[in-house]
């Protein structure tokens, strides 16, 4: 079992920045993937950024150049660098850690999730 601890979401003014870590735990073999999905009041969850453990990233066109996901695969932690912050960013950012449980059997697991909201 993985346990997902997240972190940094805050009230922010437009044009400002916001950090946020998820840091993974538990029973596992290894992290193949880990990824911040987002999802704004009446609308669908989307992966915002996504990074593979051997450092391959994966951005919506709508956070390009200003978001920014890195990892510390050492301590099974991700974190997502948000800046030019605009109110349509405003949602509940969630992280998903792609795992290996066993050798054999990979599994999804989700993050409760944080809040980022964005004042014009």
């Amino acid at each position: 079992q993985v346990g997902l601890v997240e972190s940094g979401g805050d009230l922010v003014q437009a044009g400002g920045s916001l950090r946020l870590s998820c840091a993974a735990s538990g029973s596992f073999f290894s992290i193949d993937s880990m990824a911040w999905h987002r999802q704004a009041p009446g609308k669908q969850r989307e992966l915002a950024a996504a990074i593979t453990s051997d450092g391959r990233t994966n951005y919506a066109d709508s956070v390009k150049g200003r978001f920014t996901i890195a990892s510390d695969n050492a301590n099974n932690t991700a974190y997502l660098q948000m800046n030019s912050l605009n109110p349509e960013d405003t949602a509940v950012y969630s992280c998903l850690t792609r795992a290996w449980a066993t050798r054999w059997e990979r599994r999804d697991y989700w993050g409760q999730g944080t809040q980022v909201t964005v004042s014009s």
